[in-house]
């Protein structure tokens, strides 16, 4: 890649994250050529000036540097090597920045993949949530050599506040695993902390204000924990997705024999893996705290 940046970019998947970090794209002056499978998602980024395209394929055959937010392996897999996918379309040269939260392994599988193809691919899953996805305030880190994340890091910078490097493709996925490991074990401490105070007679919003000016402070306390105060699971992050992201955590740290060292995470992984089944899947991840 030259030195100019080349201000086209590719964007494929438009859900709750995809569409604000599209967006904030669009706000730092890039030309953003969009496509959803669901196609009526690209209706509200067009009209604010992105170009739509019918297939991964199409937006491969229009840029150089494409930017993915999906759902899960499987559908990354699908958009990058399926029919009508990138892998056949984008020129050598090329960059994909893999925004989505999937299996670290099948990430370093893609990138040699890719690589035959002279393509270079990005893991870069992001974190903050909604709001920050639409500010452009994300943090995101990075596995890719150390040229392709200077190269790519405007893009990046284009979406997030905070981007960090922390090694080669399938880095990320393992930074972002972690990320998940310790959001799920504040959330369930705040909830514990929460039922503690209502068993004995002291109000929750009480207590949050109080612990908001001292040590326990964190995002999952100034954010979540209004969610629990108020019983209001409106997705937000899903707790399926949780469920996800913890069952992929599991499985790097079974294929990395470090799974003795995650007793937390596992017990976590089963309380939401209940509260999936009795049909709280599709509410936003705080559901952890609904009272009975």
């Amino acid at each position: 890649m030259t030195t100019t940046v080349a201000k086209t970019i590719g964007f494929i998947g438009l859900g709750i994250m995809g569409r604000g970090m599209a967006a904030s794209l669009l706000r730092r002056g890039f030309e953003v050529h969009v496509h959803n499978r669901n196609r009526s998602a690209e209706s509200a980024l067009i009209d604010a000036g992105a170009h739509g395209a019918a297939s991964p394929a199409e937006i491969g055959a229009r840029t150089d540097v494409v930017m993915l937010c999906l759902s899960d392996t499987e559908a990354v897999a699908a958009v990058l090597f399926g029919e009508q996918g990138l892998a056949a379309a984008l020129k050598p040269g090329s960059f994909i920045i893999d925004t989505s939260t999937i299996s670290a392994q099948a990430t370093r599988d893609h990138a040699q993949r890719l690589a035959q193809l002279n393509v270079t691919l990005l893991d870069a899953p992001v974190s903050g949530g909604e709001a920050a996805a639409a500010r452009g305030e994300l943090s995101c880190m990075v596995g890719a050599s150390t040229e392709a994340f200077a190269d790519c890091r405007p893009y990046l910078d284009g979406i997030a506040s905070r981007v960090v490097h922390v090694g080669d493709p399938g880095a990320g996925q393992i930074a972002k695993a972690c990320n998940q490991i310790a959001v799920s074990s504040v959330m369930f401490g705040v909830v514990e902390a929460f039922a503690l105070a209502r068993a004995n007679g002291v109000d929750p919003a009480a207590v949050r204000e109080a612990l908001l000016g001292g040590a326990a402070r964190s995002a999952v306390l100034e954010k979540n924990a209004v969610r629990l105060l108020e019983q209001d699971f409106k997705p937000g992050f899903k707790a399926e997705l949780m469920r996800k992201d913890l069952r992929l955590a599991q499985a790097a740290a079974q294929a990395s024999r470090a799974d003795r060292e995650m007793a937390v995470a596992q017990v976590i992984l089963q309380r939401i893996e209940a509260i999936c089944e009795r049909g709280d899947g599709a509410q936003d991840w705080s559901v952890v705290g609904k009272q009975n």
